[in-house]
Order: C-alpha cells, then sequence, then structure tokens
C-alpha cells in the first residue's frame, strides 16, 4: 500500500473534517440536554455517533502516528525515501572516517620508509667500511 504525501495529506484532511463532525454531534447532543424537556433518544444518537466517530478519529491517527513513526526512524517503509538517504548519509561518513584512516595509514608508511632509509643510510657506510677493514 504505497501512499504518497498527496494522499496522506488528504486523509488528514478526512480526519480534520471527522472532528469536526464529532464536536457538532456533541454539540448536538448538549443542546439537547440543555431544553427544558429533553428527548433522551436524540441525546443517546447523538451522544453514540460522537462515541462512534472519536473511536474512528482515534485509530486513523493512530495509523498516522506509526507510519510517522516508522518513516522517521528509518525503518523500511513503502513511499519514503528517508530510510535509503539515511543510509546514504551514513555510507558517506563511514567512508570519510576510512579515507582519514588511509590518509594517516599512509603518512605512517611514508614516514617509517624515511625512517629505514636514514637508518640504512646511516648503517651503510659504516657496514660497509666494516667489510672492507675484514679484507
Amino acid at each position: 500500500m504505497a501512499e504518497g504525501p498527496v494522499a496522506r495529506l488528504q486523509q488528514l484532511e478526512n480526519i480534520e473534517k471527522d472532528i469536526a463532525t464529532a464536536i457538532q454531534s456533541a454539540g448536538q447532543a448538549l443542546q439537547e440536554l440543555a431544553k427544558d424537556k429533553p428527548v433522551l433518544k436524540q441525546v443517546e444518537t447523538h451522544t453514540t455517533n460522537f462515541m462512534k466517530i472519536l473511536m474512528e478519529v482515534e485509530k486513523k491517527l493512530t495509523q498516522q502516528i506509526n507510519y510517522l513513526t516508522q518513516v522517521s526512524t528509518g525503518q523500511p517503509h513503502e513511499g519514503s525515501s528517508y530510510a535509503a538517504q539515511k543510509d546514504l548519509t551514513l555510507a558517506y561518513h563511514r567512508m570519510d572516517h576510512i579515507r582519514s584512516r588511509l590518509m594517516d595509514l599512509g603518512k605512517l608508511h611514508i614516514e617509517h620508509q624515511q625512517a629505514q632509509r636514514q637508518l640504512s643510510i646511516t648503517k651503510g657506510p659504516a657496514a660497509s667500511g666494516q667489510i672492507g677493514d675484514g679484507s
């Protein structure tokens, strides 16, 4: 059930209309109760209608909240690219970290090579002098 943002907004608009209808039913029940001789059947009808609509609104709002929870936590959801976008951003961060670590290792390698060369230069003449002395 892939629903786009337009469908979600339409659902929220319908929920808003349902809330207005529920408030209207509650108002009608209160108006009937305010009369000198209220008709209890009318009060019960409006109250029942109010409760029915209110339960439906609660169900629909819960669905909307669950959808938003899925999208905001990065769980896979049809019709949302948030999770993929979040994964891509994290991959870029990991790549930058790896690149930084590799550059640090490269610098260490170059320093090690330079130290080895320096060591071989300082030991080289002494080592060749010793060879010459032994002949």
